[in-house]
């Protein structure tokens, strides 16, 4: 008589195989040691007296054990309705094709095809996010206000102490490179103007965005995708409600109002850096430093700095909701998505403040 669960085991001895127990998943996990590493010869006998209960997860073990699918014609009833079952998968598994290494020219198109895939996502959302801001130009009514706010306060304002202090200390290190670099010159008095066109024109502008583009851009990226995740935007389509009027507006229109803001915070900061180094180390009065500045710099510089930044805000807000709205799956494809979103600002910022450099080059501005 075969006690209850039974420890499956598997003997040999005269070229007779005997199998004994009760063949379940409760069992075969707790007796691997007697279960493994027996292979069945081609002209060796099995005896199924002994054979206790059987499921599928037994069935499979004793299959793997024994290292054959086919285990004769003496197999009891109960044991070959569950072989019928759990063999074909078994050999359907061993006979898989193994994954395609395509060669270089196949991987290059894919890249090819998923680049022109993904520009042409960027183009359609692109036309989406114009439409719904040109909507609430058009009818504030439409804009939700609370969101702007919300939006202007969390992801730019709250940067504001440390966009300040970073170029604080970019206007001091311009002003201490200046000052060593035009004193073997005899022309230390021009550090004044090195400052205030440096500042004005480019690190007042191009240091808020770079630090918005890895902060704010990542923080639209993840929250957004966190709402894809958690199926939060499916019910928004359903109760009607435009994702891009909800989501996109007030992100855009948020970073327009507040990197402008931020960058003039950030010229005041750069100069004031330059104004100090200059009055330690060249001595020069905060009086003189600023008639001077107003003297030889031209409000005209701080008019192109500053004509950059919609345009770098543009850039900021749609990356991270791009990002964020392309989020499909799990975490893995939102942290994916949210390291994209911050390469792609970074880069478009800089490239775009290159572009403009040429451009104002070539208009001698």
């Amino acid at each position: 008589m075969i006690l209850p669960f039974s420890e499956p085991v598997i003997h040999s001895e005269n070229n007779v195989t005997k199998i004994s127990g009760d063949w379940l998943a409760s069992t075969v996990q707790s007796a691997g040691a007697t279960t493994d590493g027996h292979l069945l010869a081609s002209d060796e006998q099995i005896d199924w007296s002994q054979l206790g209960r059987v499921d599928s997860a037994g069935a499979f073990a004793l299959i793997q054990a024994l290292g054959a699918s086919d285990l004769g014609n003496d197999v009891p009833d109960r044991l070959r309705r569950v072989l019928d079952i759990v063999a074909p998968a078994i050999q359907e598994h061993a006979t898989e094709k193994p994954k395609k290494s395509y060669g270089f020219f196949t991987r290059l198109g894919r890249k090819v095809v998923a680049g022109l895939s993904e520009l042409y996502g960027n183009i359609l959302f692109l036309g989406r996010s114009e439409v719904g801001v040109g909507r609430a130009v058009i009818n504030p009514r439409r804009l939700r206000v609370r969101a702007l706010v919300s939006v202007m306060q969390q992801g730019s304002l709250e940067a504001l102490p440390i966009i300040m202090t970073m170029t604080f200390f970019i206007g001091a290190v311009v002003a201490l490179v200046g000052t060593n670099l035009l004193r073997n010159l005899g022309a230390s008095v021009f550090t004044v103007q090195l400052v205030g066109v440096s500042v004005l024109r480019e690190f007042g502008v191009l240091i808020p965005a770079i630090l918005l583009a890895g902060r704010s851009t990542s923080t639209f990226a993840a929250q957004i995708g966190a709402m894809r995740m958690n199926q939060e935007t499916d019910a928004m389509v359903v109760m009607g409600v435009d994702l891009t009027e909800a989501l996109v507006t007030p992100r855009v229109l948020a970073m327009i109002i507040t990197l402008p803001l931020l960058s003039v915070a950030a010229m005041i900061a750069g100069i004031l850096g330059g104004l100090l180094v200059s009055w330690a180390s060249l001595d020069i009065s905060p009086v003189f430093f600023v008639e001077r500045l107003r003297q030889t710099v031209d409000l005209q510089h701080f008019w192109l700095g500053l004509i950059k930044t919609p345009v770098m805000a543009i850039i900021i807000a749609l990356t991270g909701c791009r990002q964020g709205m392309a989020v499909r799956g799990d975490v893995e494809v939102l942290g994916r998505n949210v390291t994209t979103a911050v390469v792609q600002a970074l880069f478009a910022i800089i490239l775009l403040d290159a572009a403009f450099a040429l451009v104002f080059m070539k208009l001698d501005l």
